[in-house]
């Protein structure tokens, strides 16, 4: 059997791991109107441990072009000396790349924009109003520095300036979607990259595209440990679990999955998986095949939501499947997983866990709510949503 390693690491948040990139394979197929990859990064010599459940934090560099994009729009050549957010001064352009965040406008930039730009500023300066937060958030959607530059261009900025109303460029947390326990010198990840259009132009997402399209074989992606002690296996592998990941939120239950294997755990394990196509957007079909053929994939129902005329959700599969659920988590002492999307689909799938125990269950919406309570004080109804 693998082990995890035991070494306690120098690296952390403040000093990240230098990690080399050894794998970026796409796993949506042809058709489909995502790209989700999966990603191998190396550990080997960094004495960094981590468990299932645990994410791994990214920290990105921007992208080049935006940067030079930008440089244009402020009139600089990117060689002006500014603070980097690390206290040494550096170049414009590196900084850029490397220390602040160049995309979602902050306010602290907004605010000299609406101050610097006279009469044309209005607008901005009514959008600002505290009262008016929902606005500007629907306002925003979708724009970023870029566009304020184009559209404010009476308003100059000296690099220092500039710097000093932006923000920290932030690392991403990602899932882990491995067990070290399976693969004790790598994490791997499985990220949806992001890319769209808004307002004429191409977005990207900074850290997903990053490692995407930017990490060449030379560079490396600093990274680090973020632990998630409230999303962890139970400590009895013969407990049963229910997982409910659709898209991403697949990634740590494909690492719970290969922990069990590799520990030998009897517990029954019953995924939940949804997306857009089987065809093309099935993550990992076959690697879930093979753990249903070894026994270690009790269950595993699906929920395509664009193969038929009538859109299909998790929470669909589990209102089909909710005498088994109660049975899985009342009866048998399941632990209850969700991973993914918190705006809709985690409100959908604990309203649906709520009907399933009331109706189920035989209690009201009062004892049903009580009792599921309870599931999460006792740590039986765990979620990493985001």
């Amino acid at each position: 059997m693998s082990t995890v390693p035991s070494v306690s690491s120098a690296y952390s948040r403040k000093n990240p791991f230098p990690a080399r990139l050894a794998l970026n394979r796409k796993l949506t197929g042809e058709g489909s109107g995502k790209d989700t990859r999966h990603f191998e990064l190396d550990l080997a010599g960094s004495g960094l441990a981590y468990e299932c459940g645990d994410s791994i934090g990214i920290f990105p560099k921007n992208d080049p072009a935006l940067v030079a994009e930008i440089l244009h729009a402020l009139h600089a050549s990117g060689d002006e000396p500014v603070p980097g957010t690390g206290g040494a001064t550096k170049p414009l352009r590196a900084a850029l790349i490397e220390d602040y965040q160049i995309t979602q406008p902050c306010k602290q930039f907004l605010q000299f924009l609406a101050e610097r730009a006279g009469e044309a500023g209005s607008f901005l300066r009514d959008m600002l109003d505290p009262l008016r937060v929902q606005d500007l958030g629907q306002y925003l959607w979708g724009m970023e520095c870029i566009d304020f530059l184009h559209s404010h261009q009476s308003v100059r900025f000296t690099p220092e300036e500039f710097v000093k109303v932006l923000r920290k460029l932030q690392p991403r947390l990602y899932s882990v979607a491995s067990s070290q326990k399976a693969f004790p010198a790598a994490v791997q990840l499985t990220i949806a990259i992001v890319r769209y259009q808004s307002h004429g132009r191409q977005r990207k997402g900074v850290t997903s595209t990053f490692v995407a399209e930017r990490v060449g074989e030379t560079d490396r992606v600093p990274v680090f440990v973020h632990s998630a002690k409230g999303f962890r296996l139970p400590e009895d592998g013969n407990t049963p679990i229910i997982m409910v990941g659709p898209g991403t939120g697949v990634a740590p239950f494909r690492a719970f999955l290969q922990d069990r294997k590799v520990t030998g755990a009897t517990g029954r394990n019953w995924l939940f998986f949804g997306d857009q196509h089987r065809e093309s957007d099935f993550l990992y079909e076959s690697e879930f095949a093979a753990l249903q053929s070894d026994g270690i994939l009790t269950r595993l129902d699906t929920a395509f939501s664009r193969d038929q005329a009538h859109k299909v959700y998790v929470q669909d599969r589990m209102k089909e499947n909710a005498a088994d659920i109660w049975k899985w988590i009342n009866d048998e002492g399941a632990h209850f997983f969700v991973c993914g999307d918190a705006s809709r689909m985690a409100k959908d799938v604990d309203a649906t866990l709520l009907k399933i125990v009331e109706t189920e269950g035989s209690k009201t919406p009062d004892e049903a709510a009580a009792y599921v309570e309870d599931l999460k004080k006792t740590k039986r109804y765990k979620r990493d949503v985001y």
